[in-house]
Protein backbone atom coordinates (compact mmCIF):
# COMPACT_ATOMS: atom_id res chain seq x y z
CA UNK A 1 0.00 0.00 0.00
CA UNK A 2 3.06 2.46 0.87
CA UNK A 3 4.29 1.55 -2.69
CA UNK A 4 1.36 2.45 -4.13
CA UNK A 5 0.89 5.76 -2.54
CA UNK A 6 4.41 6.55 -2.88
CA UNK A 7 3.33 6.30 -6.76
CA UNK A 8 0.34 8.10 -7.08
CA UNK A 9 2.42 11.05 -5.07
CA UNK A 10 4.87 11.30 -8.41
CA UNK A 11 2.46 11.37 -10.84
CA UNK A 12 1.10 13.72 -8.76
CA UNK A 13 4.08 15.72 -8.73
CA UNK A 14 4.93 15.43 -12.18
CA UNK A 15 1.50 16.21 -13.54
CA UNK A 16 1.63 19.84 -11.64
CA UNK A 17 5.05 20.36 -13.04
CA UNK A 18 3.62 19.86 -16.45
CA UNK A 19 0.77 22.20 -15.71
CA UNK A 20 2.85 25.04 -14.47
CA UNK A 21 4.76 24.81 -17.79
CA UNK A 22 0.83 25.52 -19.18
CA UNK A 23 0.18 27.87 -17.01
CA UNK A 24 3.23 30.21 -17.67
CA UNK A 25 3.24 29.50 -21.29
CA UNK A 26 -0.60 31.06 -21.15
CA UNK A 27 1.59 34.72 -20.36
CA UNK A 28 2.69 34.52 -23.96
CA UNK A 29 -0.47 32.83 -25.26
CA UNK A 30 -2.95 35.62 -23.79
CA UNK A 31 -0.58 38.64 -25.41
CA UNK A 32 1.61 41.16 -24.14
CA UNK A 33 0.28 41.95 -20.33
CA UNK A 34 1.38 45.71 -21.04
CA UNK A 35 -1.44 46.12 -23.82
CA UNK A 36 -3.58 45.63 -20.55
CA UNK A 37 -1.20 47.82 -17.93
CA UNK A 38 -0.78 50.81 -20.18
CA UNK A 39 -2.30 52.49 -22.89
CA UNK A 40 -1.46 51.73 -26.67
CA UNK A 41 0.01 54.81 -27.40
CA UNK A 42 2.01 54.75 -23.60
CA UNK A 43 6.09 55.91 -24.30
CA UNK A 44 8.56 53.17 -24.74
CA UNK A 45 10.57 53.80 -22.09
CA UNK A 46 7.29 53.59 -19.51
CA UNK A 47 6.79 50.38 -21.43
CA UNK A 48 10.59 49.09 -20.67
CA UNK A 49 10.02 50.25 -17.22
CA UNK A 50 7.00 48.03 -16.28
CA UNK A 51 8.64 45.07 -18.35
CA UNK A 52 11.29 45.36 -15.86
CA UNK A 53 9.40 45.62 -13.25
CA UNK A 54 7.06 42.31 -14.37
CA UNK A 55 10.77 40.69 -14.78
CA UNK A 56 9.93 40.49 -18.77
CA UNK A 57 13.37 41.47 -19.66
CA UNK A 58 14.88 38.01 -18.16
CA UNK A 59 14.97 34.70 -19.49
CA UNK A 60 12.28 32.52 -19.76
CA UNK A 61 14.02 30.06 -17.54
CA UNK A 62 14.56 32.85 -14.84
CA UNK A 63 11.12 33.37 -15.57
CA UNK A 64 9.81 30.53 -15.02
CA UNK A 65 11.60 29.85 -12.13
CA UNK A 66 10.16 32.66 -10.15
CA UNK A 67 6.48 31.66 -11.17
CA UNK A 68 7.04 27.98 -10.07
CA UNK A 69 8.45 29.32 -6.38
CA UNK A 70 5.72 31.40 -6.49
CA UNK A 71 3.00 28.83 -7.25
CA UNK A 72 4.05 27.16 -4.67
CA UNK A 73 3.82 29.62 -1.99
CA UNK A 74 0.33 29.92 -3.19
CA UNK A 75 1.51 33.39 -4.89
CA UNK A 76 0.33 34.54 -8.48
CA UNK A 77 1.08 37.90 -8.00
CA UNK A 78 -1.90 40.80 -8.29
CA UNK A 79 -4.66 40.81 -11.18
CA UNK A 80 -4.18 43.50 -13.82
CA UNK A 81 -7.52 45.25 -13.42
CA UNK A 82 -8.48 44.50 -9.88
CA UNK A 83 -5.15 45.07 -7.87
CA UNK A 84 -5.82 41.78 -5.76
CA UNK A 85 -3.73 39.30 -5.23
CA UNK A 86 -4.85 36.16 -8.02
CA UNK A 87 -4.97 33.64 -5.86
CA UNK A 88 -7.36 35.59 -3.42
CA UNK A 89 -9.54 36.13 -5.99
CA UNK A 90 -9.78 32.58 -7.75
CA UNK A 91 -10.33 31.17 -4.00
CA UNK A 92 -13.13 33.63 -3.12
CA UNK A 93 -15.17 32.07 -5.91
CA UNK A 94 -14.33 28.15 -5.38
CA UNK A 95 -17.31 27.77 -3.40
CA UNK A 96 -19.78 28.24 -5.33
CA UNK A 97 -17.94 26.13 -8.21
CA UNK A 98 -17.44 23.19 -5.87
CA UNK A 99 -21.36 23.42 -4.38
CA UNK A 100 -22.38 24.04 -8.22
CA UNK A 101 -19.82 20.84 -9.07
CA UNK A 102 -21.29 18.71 -6.12
CA UNK A 103 -25.47 19.61 -6.83
CA UNK A 104 -24.83 18.42 -10.21
CA UNK A 105 -22.83 15.07 -9.23
CA UNK A 106 -25.52 14.88 -6.87
CA UNK A 107 -28.25 15.28 -9.33
CA UNK A 108 -26.27 12.55 -11.81
CA UNK A 109 -25.82 9.98 -9.59
CA UNK A 110 -29.55 9.81 -8.84
CA UNK A 111 -30.76 9.51 -12.08
CA UNK A 112 -27.24 7.59 -13.35
CA UNK A 113 -27.54 4.91 -10.69
CA UNK A 114 -31.08 3.53 -10.86
CA UNK A 115 -31.84 3.62 -14.14
CA UNK A 116 -28.60 1.73 -14.90
CA UNK A 117 -29.53 -0.89 -12.72
CA UNK A 118 -33.09 -1.12 -13.93
CA UNK A 119 -31.35 -1.20 -17.51
CA UNK A 120 -29.11 -4.05 -16.50
CA UNK A 121 -31.24 -5.96 -14.57
CA UNK A 122 -34.07 -6.37 -17.09
CA UNK A 123 -31.21 -6.63 -20.48
CA UNK A 124 -32.78 -6.42 -23.56
CA UNK A 125 -36.33 -5.60 -22.48
CA UNK A 126 -38.46 -2.47 -23.66
CA UNK A 127 -37.17 -0.92 -20.53
CA UNK A 128 -33.56 -1.25 -20.98
CA UNK A 129 -33.88 -0.03 -24.56
CA UNK A 130 -35.43 2.82 -23.61
CA UNK A 131 -32.75 3.87 -20.86
CA UNK A 132 -30.00 3.34 -23.64
CA UNK A 133 -31.94 5.16 -25.59
CA UNK A 134 -32.43 8.04 -23.44
CA UNK A 135 -28.71 7.81 -22.29
CA UNK A 136 -27.32 8.48 -26.18
CA UNK A 137 -30.16 11.15 -26.82
CA UNK A 138 -27.94 12.74 -23.94
CA UNK A 139 -24.73 12.68 -24.59
CA UNK A 140 -25.82 14.82 -27.98
CA UNK A 141 -27.56 17.13 -26.01
CA UNK A 142 -25.26 20.52 -26.21
CA UNK A 143 -25.06 21.49 -22.22
CA UNK A 144 -25.31 25.15 -23.95
CA UNK A 145 -28.33 24.43 -25.55
CA UNK A 146 -29.95 22.05 -22.23
CA UNK A 147 -29.35 25.28 -20.19
CA UNK A 148 -30.84 27.79 -22.84
CA UNK A 149 -33.78 25.38 -23.15
CA UNK A 150 -34.32 25.13 -18.84
CA UNK A 151 -33.97 28.84 -19.11
CA UNK A 152 -36.53 30.01 -21.75
CA UNK A 153 -38.81 27.04 -20.33
CA UNK A 154 -39.08 27.85 -16.63
CA UNK A 155 -37.77 31.37 -15.91
CA UNK A 156 -39.03 33.01 -19.22
CA UNK A 157 -42.56 31.30 -19.99
CA UNK A 158 -43.29 29.52 -16.68
CA UNK A 159 -41.69 32.35 -14.27
CA UNK A 160 -41.23 29.29 -11.54
CA UNK A 161 -37.50 29.43 -11.57
CA UNK A 162 -34.71 32.39 -11.33
CA UNK A 163 -32.71 32.65 -14.96
CA UNK A 164 -29.37 33.65 -12.61
CA UNK A 165 -28.50 34.73 -8.94
CA UNK A 166 -26.43 33.10 -6.22
CA UNK A 167 -27.17 32.31 -2.48
CA UNK A 168 -30.74 30.97 -2.69
CA UNK A 169 -31.85 27.45 -3.01
CA UNK A 170 -34.19 28.10 -6.57
CA UNK A 171 -31.00 29.64 -8.16
CA UNK A 172 -29.55 25.89 -7.61
CA UNK A 173 -32.32 24.00 -9.32
CA UNK A 174 -31.59 25.16 -13.60
CA UNK A 175 -27.89 24.76 -12.86
CA UNK A 176 -28.00 22.14 -10.99
CA UNK A 177 -30.49 20.07 -13.81
CA UNK A 178 -27.70 21.12 -16.89
CA UNK A 179 -24.72 20.33 -15.43
CA UNK A 180 -26.04 17.28 -13.83
CA UNK A 181 -27.83 16.11 -17.32
CA UNK A 182 -24.37 16.76 -18.94
CA UNK A 183 -22.91 14.11 -16.66
CA UNK A 184 -25.78 11.08 -16.32
CA UNK A 185 -25.50 9.66 -19.58
CA UNK A 186 -22.37 8.24 -19.81
CA UNK A 187 -22.35 7.36 -16.07
CA UNK A 188 -25.77 5.81 -16.70
CA UNK A 189 -24.52 3.75 -19.47
CA UNK A 190 -21.01 2.99 -17.32
CA UNK A 191 -23.47 1.95 -14.44
CA UNK A 192 -25.39 -0.39 -16.84
CA UNK A 193 -22.10 -2.02 -18.54
CA UNK A 194 -20.81 -2.52 -15.33
CA UNK A 195 -23.62 -3.95 -13.57
CA UNK A 196 -24.05 -6.80 -16.98
CA UNK A 197 -20.77 -7.83 -16.40
CA UNK A 198 -21.45 -8.40 -12.38
CA UNK A 199 -24.62 -9.74 -12.59
CA UNK A 200 -22.90 -12.77 -15.01
CA UNK A 201 -20.42 -14.00 -12.40
CA UNK A 202 -20.84 -17.03 -10.59
CA UNK A 203 -21.30 -16.12 -7.40
CA UNK A 204 -24.48 -14.06 -8.43
CA UNK A 205 -25.96 -17.71 -9.68
CA UNK A 206 -24.73 -18.89 -6.27
CA UNK A 207 -26.49 -16.58 -4.13
CA UNK A 208 -29.69 -17.00 -6.61
CA UNK A 209 -29.44 -20.10 -6.47
CA UNK A 210 -30.15 -20.08 -2.09
CA UNK A 211 -33.08 -18.25 -2.73
CA UNK A 212 -31.85 -14.36 -2.52
CA UNK A 213 -34.78 -12.25 -4.06
CA UNK A 214 -33.56 -9.77 -6.93
CA UNK A 215 -33.17 -6.95 -4.79
CA UNK A 216 -31.10 -8.74 -2.55
CA UNK A 217 -29.02 -9.80 -4.98
CA UNK A 218 -28.40 -6.33 -5.99
CA UNK A 219 -27.99 -4.37 -2.78
CA UNK A 220 -25.75 -6.85 -1.18
CA UNK A 221 -23.46 -9.15 -4.23
CA UNK A 222 -23.35 -6.88 -7.06
CA UNK A 223 -23.42 -3.11 -6.58
CA UNK A 224 -20.71 -3.63 -4.31
CA UNK A 225 -18.55 -4.93 -7.04
CA UNK A 226 -20.22 -3.22 -10.10
CA UNK A 227 -19.26 0.40 -8.22
CA UNK A 228 -15.70 -0.03 -8.47
CA UNK A 229 -14.97 1.27 -12.10
CA UNK A 230 -17.72 3.62 -11.70
CA UNK A 231 -16.10 5.42 -8.95
CA UNK A 232 -12.65 5.37 -10.75
CA UNK A 233 -14.31 7.06 -14.01
CA UNK A 234 -16.20 9.35 -11.50
CA UNK A 235 -12.43 10.10 -10.63
CA UNK A 236 -11.70 11.05 -14.39
CA UNK A 237 -14.74 12.37 -14.98
CA UNK A 238 -14.00 15.68 -12.52
CA UNK A 239 -12.56 17.76 -14.66
CA UNK A 240 -15.08 17.17 -17.21
CA UNK A 241 -17.52 18.36 -14.66
CA UNK A 242 -15.55 21.26 -14.26
CA UNK A 243 -15.80 21.36 -17.87
CA UNK A 244 -19.13 21.60 -18.23
CA UNK A 245 -19.45 24.11 -15.05
CA UNK A 246 -17.70 27.00 -17.61
CA UNK A 247 -20.73 26.67 -19.84
CA UNK A 248 -22.76 26.12 -17.46
CA UNK A 249 -21.74 29.35 -15.01
CA UNK A 250 -21.57 31.24 -18.22
CA UNK A 251 -25.41 30.37 -19.25
CA UNK A 252 -26.66 31.16 -15.99
CA UNK A 253 -24.07 33.82 -14.95
CA UNK A 254 -23.09 31.86 -11.63
CA UNK A 255 -19.92 33.85 -9.53
CA UNK A 256 -18.01 30.43 -9.84
CA UNK A 257 -14.05 30.26 -10.84
CA UNK A 258 -15.23 28.72 -14.35
CA UNK A 259 -16.75 31.69 -15.57
CA UNK A 260 -14.56 34.32 -13.62
CA UNK A 261 -11.84 32.35 -15.47
CA UNK A 262 -13.48 32.86 -19.03
CA UNK A 263 -13.54 36.64 -18.19
CA UNK A 264 -9.97 37.25 -17.16
CA UNK A 265 -8.85 35.41 -20.30
CA UNK A 266 -11.04 38.02 -22.62
CA UNK A 267 -8.96 40.71 -20.27
CA UNK A 268 -5.44 39.08 -20.67
CA UNK A 269 -4.86 39.56 -17.08
CA UNK A 270 -2.86 36.76 -17.02
CA UNK A 271 -2.22 36.26 -13.62
CA UNK A 272 -5.70 35.11 -12.36
CA UNK A 273 -5.84 32.59 -15.74
CA UNK A 274 -2.37 31.21 -14.32
CA UNK A 275 -3.99 30.83 -10.52
CA UNK A 276 -7.29 29.13 -12.06
CA UNK A 277 -5.33 26.85 -13.79
CA UNK A 278 -2.92 26.08 -11.71
CA UNK A 279 -5.35 25.87 -8.72
CA UNK A 280 -8.00 23.57 -10.88
CA UNK A 281 -5.86 21.26 -11.93
CA UNK A 282 -4.32 20.86 -8.15
CA UNK A 283 -8.36 20.30 -7.13
CA UNK A 284 -8.50 17.81 -9.93
CA UNK A 285 -5.37 16.00 -8.93
CA UNK A 286 -6.46 15.65 -4.92
CA UNK A 287 -9.76 14.30 -6.17
CA UNK A 288 -8.00 11.52 -8.69
CA UNK A 289 -5.61 11.10 -5.78
CA UNK A 290 -8.71 10.22 -3.08
CA UNK A 291 -10.45 7.78 -6.00
CA UNK A 292 -7.13 6.14 -6.27
CA UNK A 293 -6.50 5.65 -3.01
CA UNK A 294 -10.18 4.91 -2.42
CA UNK A 295 -10.35 2.23 -5.09
CA UNK A 296 -7.00 0.83 -3.34
CA UNK A 297 -8.76 0.41 -0.29
CA UNK A 298 -12.29 -1.14 -1.49
CA UNK A 299 -10.17 -3.68 -3.90
CA UNK A 300 -6.91 -4.59 -2.54
CA UNK A 301 -5.88 -6.56 -5.54
CA UNK A 302 -4.98 -3.18 -6.74
CA UNK A 303 -1.86 -3.31 -5.01
CA UNK A 304 -0.59 -6.60 -6.25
Amino acid sequence: MRQYILGRLVQLVVVMIGISVIAFGLTYVLGDPLSVLLPLDAPLEQREVYRRELGLDQPLAVQYARFAAGAVRGDFGESFLMKKSAAALVLERFPATLQLALAGLGFAMLIAIPLGTLAAYRRGSAIDNLCTAVAVAGQAIPIYWLGLMLMIVFAVQLKVLPASGYGRVENFVLPTIALGSFLAPLTMRLVRSSMIDVLAQDYIRTARAKGIGGSGVLLKHAFKNAALPVIAVLGLQFGQLLGGAVVTETVFSWPGVASFTVESISNADYPVVQAAVVLLAALICIVNLSVDLLIGVLDPRIHQ
